[in-house]
């Protein structure tokens, strides 16, 4: 009877698995709040569908082969050792994996294209700009168009696209936002893009995503979307009832530890520029190459914004073809050109 039993044991667990898979508050990574989060389950479900094309038929016919042909007492079956070949069978167990495996590789090309993290959302709506630097163990968020910063806490409007600067001041991290995309690495001395959107109001978890000392299990922050108008509110509301982040400030920010949410009205001009060139020495070509390079990202991005804006409103039947959370493919050639150059570019995938 012990073979039924181990049966029965893995019926059970194999029911657990899939009962605790309705959890869906748990893998908030398959509860997405934005174009570019959507797209990235819709990958998931694609190339996990495809691979159990493969997969659940091998564990079935594993576990069929091993009860049928298991060696016990009394069994009277005759000891065949010959094998005879079956070209159809052949065909079958190689030519499947690899037309899987050929349609895989087309669907890969195709969302690595769409999902370029520095390629500019499609929208009627200008994007807003944040600055995110990574550091030990916090997040420091600042605003250039608005001349405030936060810590470990970050707002934005609904339905705006919004463009992440990522820069790191000491190790490397990981930005993540798990409901509105997928994480790109914020790194010292390169200035990353990232472009995000949130379709529905909410608070959503974020995190670093990446080990970088003790305290790297604290690097979260929450990420809430608003309507435009409790935006503006709170634009104005940190402006007028918070201190400034000075230079002094900052560096006491750059000491390892642990910080809840700060929130400052303004913070020094060109702070992010000086913490992407902060250990390139002044005169040589490094630092001329790297001098302004969020500001040149900026204006490149400014401008294929107005582009996408322009070829979204005399093609609607292209950008209908792009596909759901797609980017302007218009725009991202001058978009990532400056990132390139200015910012050592930011060609990693979600």
């Amino acid at each position: 009877m012990r073979p039924y039993y181990r049966m029965l044991a893995a019926v059970v667990f194999l029911a657990m698995a899939l009962t605790l898979t309705g959890c869906s508050e748990q893998f908030i990574v398959l509860d997405p709040k934005g174009p570019i989060g959507q797209s990235q389950k819709e990958l998931i479900i694609i190339s996990t569908v495809l691979c159990a094309i493969i997969i659940v038929p091998v564990l079935i016919m594993t576990a069929v082969i091993a009860w049928r042909y298991r060696d016990r007492p009394g069994r009277k079956a005759a000891y065949k050792p010959n094998w005879e070949h079956n070209t159809k069978l052949e065909l079958t167990w190689w030519g499947i994996p690899i037309v899987i495996i050929v349609i895989l590789a087309g669907i890969t090309i195709k969302y690595t294209y769409e999902l370029e993290p520095s390629k500019p959302l499609e929208s009627a709506v200008k994007p807003i700009t944040i600055q995110v630097t990574s550091m030990d163990w916090k997040w420091l968020f600042k605003y250039p168009e608005e001349d405030i910063a936060t810590i470990n806490y970050v707002k934005f409007p609904e339905g705006v696209p919004v463009r992440f600067q990522l820069t790191s001041d000491t190790a490397m991290n990981s930005f993540w936002i798990p409901q509105l995309g997928g994480q790109l690495y914020s790194m010292s001395g390169m200035a990353m893009t990232l472009y995000l959107q949130a379709d529905e109001q909410g608070s959503y978890y974020g995190s670093g995503a990446n080990f970088n000392g003790k305290d790297f299990a604290q690097m979260t922050f929450t990420a809430d979307a608003v309507s435009q108008e409790e935006y503006d509110a709170w634009v104005q509301e940190v402006k007028s009832g918070a201190p400034a982040l000075t230079l002094d400030g900052y560096k006491e920010l750059q000491k390892p530890g642990r910080s809840e949410v700060q929130l400052f009205s303004s913070f020094p001009e060109g702070l992010f520029d000086q913490i992407v060139t902060q250990y390139v020495e002044k005169g040589s070509k490094g630092a001329h190459s790297h001098h302004g390079a969020g500001a040149a990202a900026q204006e490149a991005d400014d401008s294929a914004g107005e582009a996408a804006g322009s070829k979204d409103a005399g093609a609607d039947e292209e950008a209908g073809h792009n596909g759901h959370g797609g980017h302007s493919s218009a725009a991202s050639g001058d978009a990532v050109t400056a990132d390139a150059s200015g910012a050592h570019g930011n060609g990693h995938s979600h």
